[in-house]
This record gives C-alpha cells, structure tokens and sequence, in this order.
C-alpha cells in the first residue's frame, strides 16, 4: 500500500527531512520579505469597468495617478507659498495648486470672489490640491506621503486614499507580529490541556509555524497579496490545519500499543493520516479556491493563499512533524503528564437522549437565525475601520467639518465642448441633492480672468483630449445617498458627452459596492456546489452532502445574524468571505462523525449505536480541533484596531465555537432521524435496510 511505503520513508529518512526542512526556511523567509503587500482594495476592482479605465485617463494622460488635499491652519500666504515651492521639488509630486496659484498673491483674500474663495478658504484655514504622478497605493507614492508629512507640520494635515493607505500600511504592521504571538499563546494553553506531553505541543506548533513561513514565502510567485490576506493567513493556517498535527499525534500514540517499534508506529500512523486528512482537507480547500470566484479579485488572494496553506500544512503534517516526532521522541516521553481534557461523555449522552427537544430547538432557531442574516447590515467606506486618531482619518474630517469636504468625484469630458455647454452641465450637477460645488476650468474662467490664471492651473483641469472638473458632494463614501447620486450625475453627463467618465474615489466605491453584492451570493453557491460534489464522491452519497451542509449552513446563518441582534455593522468583506471560510474550515467536523457512523452501519451496528459510537469516539478531537480554530482567531479579532481584520477574525473565532457546537448535537439527530433515507442513498449502505426489515420481521 503506497500510504505506507511512504510513511516507512518518512519514518527512515526523518534527519534528511528535517534538514530540509529547515534549509527550505532560507528561500520562504527571503520570498516573505519581497512579497509586496498591498494595502489598497480598489486595486482589487476589475480592470474594465469604467471607473478604472477614467483612473487610467487620470493616470496616463493627466500625470495624475493620485491626488490629496491638504488644510493647512492660520498659515500667511507667504509661507504657503514657501510650503508648495518645497513640495513641488519631491518627485513623485506632479502638482500644487492653491489660491495664491489660482488668483496670484497680489490680490487680497477679502477681494476674491466667494464663489472661489469659498471653496478653498474657510476661517483661516485653506487648501492645497497635491497631485501625484503614481497611482493611489504605489510604494512611490507612500513615500512621497511620509515625505510630505516629514518637511510640513502640525499645520498640515494630508487627506485622501493614499495617505489613509500609507496608514493602514502603518498600522497593520505594528500590529501583525502581536497577532501571531497571541494566536501561538492561545493554542499552546489549549493543546497543554488536550494533550499528554508538555513539549508535544510546541513541536505541533513548529510544524505549522513552518508551513505558515512556505506558504508566506512562496507568495512572491504572486507579485504582491493583500495586507488583510497578510494579516489573517498566519492565524487562519494555523486554526485550520491544526486539527491535522492532533489527528497524527492522537494517531501515532494509539499505534505504539500495537507495535513495539516507533518506526513502525509512526509509519503506519502515516499511513491513516493520509487517508483521513487528504479526503478532509479537499473540502477544506475547495471552500478556498472558491473564493477566486469573486469579481472582486481580494477574494482570489485570499483563496489562493490559504488553499496553499492548507496544502503545504497537509504535506508539514505526513513529513515534517513525524520527523520532529520521532527525533525527539525521548523528550516528548519526559515530559507526559495525564489528559486534563475530558472525553465530553455527558454532551454525547445528553445528544443522543435528548435528540427530540434538539430538533425542536433546530426549528426554533432557524427562523431566526435566517432573519439575522438576511438583515445584517455592512459598510464599505474604507475609513470607518480605521481608527480616528490617525492623520488620514483626522485630515478626513477636518475637511468635512471646515470645508463640507466629504466625497469628491473626478468628471473627464471631451475638451472641445463649449465653456458655456459644460457650465450649463454643471449647474444641472449642482441642482442634484447633496451636490455641494463643482470646479473646473470653465467655471474658474468665468469668474477669473484667464491672464491672471496660472498656466499650472489650466492644466490641471485640461489636457489635449479632456477637461477634468471635480465635484465636491457632501455624502459619506459607499452610502445610498451617494450612490443614488452619482448615478444622477452620470445621467446628466451622458446628455452632453455620452463618452465622459466619472471617476474618483465615491465611483469607484459605489462599484465595489455592487460588485461585492453580485459576489456575496455568488461566492456561496460556488462554494456550496464545490464541496457538494467533492463530499458526493468522499461519501458516496446523495443524501449525506445536503445534511452536512445544511448543518454547517445553519452554524453560519446563528454566526453571520448575531449582528442583526446587535446591532454590529459589519465591514464587506468580512460579509462575502466568512460563509465560505466557516463552512470550507468546519465542514471537517462533520465529515469525521458521518465517516465513523457510515463504518459503523455497514458493519452490522444498528443506527443508535452506529451514532453513539461514532459521536464518542469524534466529539473530543472535534472540540480540540473547534478550541484551537477558536484561540487562533479570538485574540486577534479582540486585539486589532484595524476593524476589517479584527471583524473577520471574531466571526472566525465565533463561527468555530458555533460549528462545533452544532455539529456534535444537531448533526447526530440528523442522522438519526434520516437514517432510513441516508441507507437508501448511500453507497453499500442499501443492505442495512433490508437486513434489518428482515430481523424484525
């Protein structure tokens, strides 16, 4: 049998393993540290929807890969001046328009005209248009963010999506090394406690710690990852393959009473380990790869990365850890001690016995809990899960407050349209609710002469093809309002150039927010249809695959409605990605008691005792398994101040506990009560029913 074969290799070769192992860090670690991590999500958005072919237009043919405005506080005009001058000489920085560029610094504040000055001078307080010639979130222009911060002062604040990126980047930094040392905290208390060996423990850990840095290493072949696929692979490997180290180790224990020679233990346990982890993890996996389903392309980083993880944990699991094992085997026998972990005997009686009131509950709770996730609310605007004390988000806020600064829009229409057509366009813009101004070259002429125009004013606003103009409205990013809005606007631009664009930060965030609509029910049924069929053809059943998942669904539905009852709103992607995660990480859970009850009726037991036995002899690796998921995840999601990581990763660490808690009690009485069904669907399992008709007859 080649799982034997193999495990008999790994078992002779462990010391060649190991150095291996430990060689293979070398690459990982130097791949860790050139993997580029991306802290922009609406790079993520696909490359032809029209808001990002109007940043490309911005990009190419503006010089304009980016923008910030900057308030500068009670600052004369000669020493804004001197500022712009500075920052003009950094070299990412395309542009600096301000009022002395706009109306020269001959005129007094009091003499221009309010529909200007309005604009950009509020209560001592001005502003500065800085314009970038690198995208949004390049490493260029995160460091000429940090540059500008460097040469101004706590009269300055810079706003706008890169500077509100450089201090994610900042923040997620800060705060990832903490996320692993708590997630190893947590899991080593909790494996000292499900275990028999005071080290075990920690070599399981090393295992997976080695297959976190593969994983982490070998995403360089990816270009670059997300920083919430960055900051959640580590702790979510670790939960999710876990269950895999416990399974050789409880393995490896039992073969030692049946063979004298560790060797042959340890091969032998190999050998059922890849039986039984390989069929589990393909579910595990699927639920993943799943995610690359999504249009929005974050779903196809997090997938990809943790179905590697998942993979390269399965492979640490049948080579690196039974080489640990085995070499260090005399110290793991030093340090045993007794199982503190109970064996749950009273949870599995309590099941069986009390099968009637669960169900009673189960349709009590359903209701329910489908009424929760139907009305779980979710935001997308990028800057509520950002802390406020950060200068992006204070910067935000002071123009909201000062200047009623709130979304602005960037609208590219075709040059040679008439001065006095684009005015009568913008003040039909104007009309619409929530529009506070609109600025551009024709509006600006009307009111200032063109000589006194500076040239770096005229061509921030016009090129050879386009005029840009830049709508100012006064609703949140990603809300209704704004959303309704913008397609307001676009219908009155169509009218005067059915080939202008609008573009900016509200668009592309109102895109993100339909798209990521479309991929909350799409990325669950595909995920849903993949684990279905791979469960079809590990089971061999029809009827087992929709009792699991609607086991597993239910655990999802109590997870992802507590919010509804709480009043949580959650961030969006926390909203697409965790179904997925949950069912594709726990559906494990399941899968291990239907295996040992399917065992258990095709050898002659009748569904009671097929239940109870396959129950008893799963329930405490599943919680084992269900409390490490919960320990990796829980700290993280408690710790972060970074809401989209913190978010995702307390509904992990909820969904974990849920899963376990309904798959050892809702699921047997599923089995229980569709036995009959479950016999007639199943693969060799059709007998049972006749056989048993039959006796008693």
């Amino acid at each position: 049998m080649f799982q034997l074969k193999f495990g008999e290799f790994v078992c002779k070769h462990r010391k060649t393993i190991l150095l291996i192992a430990i060689l293979l860090l070398i690459p990982s670690i130097i791949g860790l540290k050139m993997t580029r991590i991306n802290y922009d999500i609406l790079v993520y958005l696909p490359e032809d929807i029209e808001t990002i072919q109007g940043e490309k237009i911005l990009s190419e043919d503006f010089n304009m890969g980016a923008f910030s405005m900057i308030v500068l506080e009670n600052m004369k005009t000669k020493d804004i001046v001197q500022l712009e001058n500075k920052m003009k000489e950094i070299e990412n920085v395309e542009k600096v328009i301000g009022m002395a560029d706009v109306v020269g610094t001959s005129i007094p504040t009091e003499m221009i005209p309010d529909e200007i000055k309005d604009k950009i001078y509020k209560d001592g307080n001005t502003v500065l248009l800085a314009t970038f010639k690198d995208s949004i979130s390049s490493d260029t222009t995160m460091k000429t963010i940090e540059t500008l911060r460097e040469i101004t002062n706590e009269q300055c604040k810079i706003s706008g999506m890169s500077a509100t990126v450089l201090d994610t980047r900042n923040l997620a930094n800060s705060e990832i090394a903490i996320y692993v040392m708590i997630a190893v905290l947590l899991c080593i208390i909790i494996l000292q406690v499900a275990l028999d060996s005071y080290v075990a423990p920690i070599f399981l850990l090393l295992n997976i710690g080695i297959a976190i840095l593969y994983n982490m290493g070998s995403n360089i072949f990816l270009g670059q990852i997300s920083y919430i696929t960055k900051a959640i692979s580590a702790v979510l490997q670790l939960g999710v393959t876990m269950d895999f180290a416990i399974f050789l180790y409880h393995s490896y224990k039992a073969e030692q009473g049946n063979f004298s020679n560790k060797n042959e233990a340890m091969a032998h346990a190999i050998s059922k380990t890849m039986v039984s982890v390989i069929g589990s993890s393909l579910t595990t996996i699927a639920g993943f790869l799943a995610l690359c389903s999504m249009n929005l392309t974050l779903g196809k980083d997090i997938g990809i990365v943790m179905a590697k993880g998942v993979l390269l944990g399965v492979i640490c699991v049948i080579t690196v850890l039974p080489a640990m094992l085995l070499t260090f085997d005399n110290l793991i026998e030093k340090t045993k001690h007794k199982e503190i972990m109970p064996k749950f005997v009273g949870i599995k009686n309590f099941t069986i016995k009390h099968y009637k009131a669960i169900i009673l509950v189960f349709i009590i709770i359903l209701p329910i809990a489908i009424y929760g996730y139907t009305h779980t609310e979710v935001y997308y605007n990028l800057d509520k899960s950002l802390p406020d004390t950060l200068p992006s988000v204070e910067a935000n806020n002071t123009l909201k407050e000062k200047f009623n600064i709130v979304s602005a829009e960037v609208l590219l229409v075709d040059k040679n349209i008439p001065n006095y057509k684009v005015n009568e366009m913008l003040d039909k813009i104007e009309e619409i609710d929530g529009i506070e101004w609109t600025l551009g070259y024709p509006k600006v002429a009307g009111v200032i002469p063109d000589s006194v125009l500076s040239s770096d004013t005229k061509s921030v606003f016009e090129n050879d093809a386009y005029q840009m103009i830049i709508i100012n409205s006064k609703y949140e990013m990603a809300t209704d309002e704004l959303n309704e809005q913008i397609t307001q606007v676009n219908e009155i631009i169509k009218q005067y150039d059915d080939k202008a664009i609008l573009a900016g930060e509200g668009p592309l965030m109102k895109d993100l927010v339909e798209i990521s609509d479309h991929d909350f029910n799409s990325v669950n049924v595909v995920s849903i249809g993949v684990i279905f069929v791979i469960m079809i053809m590990v089971l061999k059943s029809i009827s087992l695959p929709v009792i699991l998942i609607a086991v597993i669904e239910f655990a999802i539905f109590i997870n992802m409605g507590i919010p509804a009852f709480t009043n949580t709103t959650l961030p969006f992607v926390a909203s697409i990605v965790i179904g997925t995660i949950q069912l594709g990480a726990t559906i494990d859970y399941a899968i291990l008691i239907t295996t040992k009850y399917i065992g258990n009726r095709k050898e002659g037991k009748n569904k009671k005792d097929a239940i109870d036995e396959a129950l008893g002899s799963s329930i405490s690796s599943i919680i084992v398994s269900g409390l490490c998921f919960f320990g990796a995840t829980f700290g993280v999601g408690a710790y972060s101040k970074i809401e989209m990581i913190g978010s995702l990763c307390t509904l992990m660490s909820r969904g974990a506990i849920i899963s376990m808690i309904v798959v050892v009690t809702v699921l047997p009485v599923f089995l229980m009560v569709f036995d009959r069904l479950i016999c007639k669907t199943t693969a060799k399992m059709k007998g049972r029913i006749r056989n048993e008709f039959k006796n008693k007859k």
